[in-house]
This record gives C-alpha cells, structure tokens and sequence, in this order.
C-alpha cells in the first residue's frame, strides 16, 4: 500500500484512521489562530499505544518542519500498515503526527510565523542567541525576486564569504539558525510557538510515567539520496549515546562529521533539547533521522524558494510560482518510486529496531 500522501488533509485521515483501527488511543491538539489552505482544521494528532504511565516510551514526530511531514508521516503510516506495534513488556509507543500542522497544511518548512520550529527551543526570556554572520548573508539569500539574477547575486556574495572565511563557517552560521531576520532562512522567533507549547503538553500528558524515553524526528533532506542519515543529539560518551549505538550501530549514529563531510553546525532551539528539558533530566535516547534527497546546495535553494514564496512573490497562481511550489515539494518528498520504497523499508526497520533496543534498555 502507497502511504505516500497529496495533502495534509489526507495523510491525517489516513493517520487517525489507521492508528484507531490498531486500537491506538487518538488525542487531537488543534492550533485554533491558523487554518489550512482550503480552510480546513488543522490539529497536531498523537496516537498512542500501550498502557498509560508505561515507564520505557517511544516517541516518534512528523513534521517539525512541516513539508517534511509528508516523509514522517509516511514513515509513522508505514509502521502502523505493517500492523499495531509489538510491545515489549512495560513498554509504550506515542506518535505525533505533524507537530508543526500549518506547515505540513501549506507545504513550508515553517511554522505560520516563519519561524523554523527547529530552532525555537530555546529560553526567549532572556538574550537571543546571537549569529552575526547570517546579518551579512541575508539581502543575498532573501532578495525580493526571484529571477536568473538574483539567484547569481546570491551565489556570488555566498563565494565571496567562503573565499574570506570557509565552507565550514558558512555551513554552521546559515544552519545554526538565526534570531534577528523575521522574515529570513532558520528564523528561530522571539516568543515560543503554538507548536513549541504543544509538544510540552504532549510530553506532559504522554510520558507521565516514563522512566526512560526512545525518541525519532523524523525528516528529509540531508544525506546520500534515499539513505538514512542519523543526526545523535545525546552527547558522545553517555549512556543515552551508547543506547543509540545499541539499537542502530555505531555506523549510523557514531558520526563526528555532518552531511558532506563538515563539521556539524553548533544548532541552537531543537525539538530534542526542548523534549529532553520538558522531561526535567529523564534519559531520553534518540536522533534526528533524515532521508537524502539533493545536495546541500540544492537543499538550500529549496529553502530560499520557500521563503521567497511567502514574503515576496507577487502571485501564487502564475505557472512560475507553481512550478517552484512543485520543485520544493520535490526536493523534500520526492515522488519517485525507489525513494520512497527505501524509505518506507527503513523507516519500518528503524522504528522496529528502537522498539526493541527500548524493551532492553535496562
């Protein structure tokens, strides 16, 4: 069965649908101040298997970057078709389906505030944190049109820093994200978002009793084209990072490098830094997993085309604004058949191997 979906609205029928058939219990969290494209609802769904206060919890997410979800839900969708989880004694599994629900609803990486939920988690009581590199970069990288010229300008002015300052300056200040561009690339936002405060609830209500916790974010865009890049936030030499290694070799998780051979960027506000904290110091084992699509550099270009769209096209219909719209779908969730295929096999591989590395997490 293809569990590959065309909309939001789609891939969270066939969710709710699937989790409740398998005996799932469904909550519903819906975010009231935006609607989806066709004015539809749109709610972060959790689904939740096993028993209440379970004190061993999987916890896989969708769509923290909203067109991602598209990939995560798949992959959540996947391991559901293959039937309900089986559970190793003491044990739970919780998925959240589109975290980030206008983002996934309006095919943007963002939240409705332009804000990359993925860098949010961070205290906005006190000072932001700061990246004095992006200032330089912005006109560049957001420029109002979007034409042969602009996208030169852009490239010129990024050779122009790398010559001055290297390709791994560059990768960490534009991925690191950023706090003072509204409506610019990683734009972390000054308050938490709607998606921040939920996701806070869920770790209230959903992991209560946990004792140990195994968590999946699931996301697309890094890594060899269909392959799985795991990204391990737990620190190396812990036992959180030695379970990881555990559940999905060290090959995967055990890599000082980011994608292209860079030295990973020094990312601020995660999704998993934010969970771990609203655990209050509970283990909590578990990595961002990508599925490859395009270089790095395309990547990047994708998300400037996203960005453009919203701030700056002076028409969402015209054929050249639709032909982007695609292209970034693409760059996110292809829909070619091998791709997808690798991802929903591993995706079910991977889900399967924490469930169980979990049940042994002693």
């Amino acid at each position: 069965m293809d569990v590959f979906s065309e909309s939001y609205a789609e891939a969270r029928a066939r969710f709710r649908a699937r989790a409740g058939a398998l005996g799932g219990v469904l909550t519903a969290h819906e975010n009231t101040a935006v609607r989806g494209p066709g004015g539809e609802r749109l709610t972060t769904d959790v689904a939740r298997f096993g028993p209440p206060g379970a004190p061993r919890l999987l916890l896989a997410i969708a769509g923290t970057h909203g067109i991602e979800g598209f990939c995560g839900s798949a992959a959540l969708l996947a391991w559901l078709e293959s039937g309900a989880p089986a559970l190793p004694a003491g044990s739970a599994v919780v998925m959240v389906h589109a975290i980030n629900p206008w983002g996934f609803a309006h095919r943007s990486r963002t939240t409705e505030n332009n804000v990359d939920l993925n860098r949010n988690f961070v205290d906005h009581t006190g000072d932001a944190p700061a990246n004095p590199v992006y200032a330089e970069l912005h006109a560049a990288l957001c420029p109002d049109t979007w034409d042969a010229a602009a996208v030169a300008a852009a490239k010129d002015a990024v050779a122009a820093f790398v010559a001055r300052n290297g390709a791994a300056m560059l990768s960490d200040y534009l991925r690191r994200g950023q706090y003072t561009h509204p409506s610019g690339l990683n734009y972390g936002g000054r308050a938490r978002e709607w998606s921040n405060r939920i996701m806070e609830m869920i770790v209230a209500t959903e992991a209560a009793g946990a004792e140990r916790v195994a968590f999946i974010d699931w996301h697309t865009g890094l890594g060899q084209r269909g392959e799985d890049f795991f990204i391990c936030f737990n620190d190396k030499g812990t036992p959180e990072f030695a379970q990881c290694v555990r559940w999905w070799g060290a090959a995967k998780v055990d890599r000082e490098k980011a994608f292209e051979g860079e030295d990973r960027p020094r990312y601020t506000g995660l999704v998993f830094h934010g969970t771990a904290q609203f655990l209050g110091g509970r283990p909590m084992a578990g990595a961002v997993i990508e599925f490859g699509t395009r270089t790095g550099v395309e990547m990047r270009e994708a998300v400037r085309g996203d960005r453009w769209l919203k701030f700056a096209c002076p028409d969402r219909t015209a054929p050249a604004a639709r032909a982007l719209e695609a292209d970034i779908f693409e760059a996110f969730c292809p829909h070619d058949d091998a791709w997808r295929r690798t991802v929903v096999a591993a995706s079910r591989r991977i889900h399967a191997e924490a469930l169980a590395g979990l049940g042994g997490w002693g």
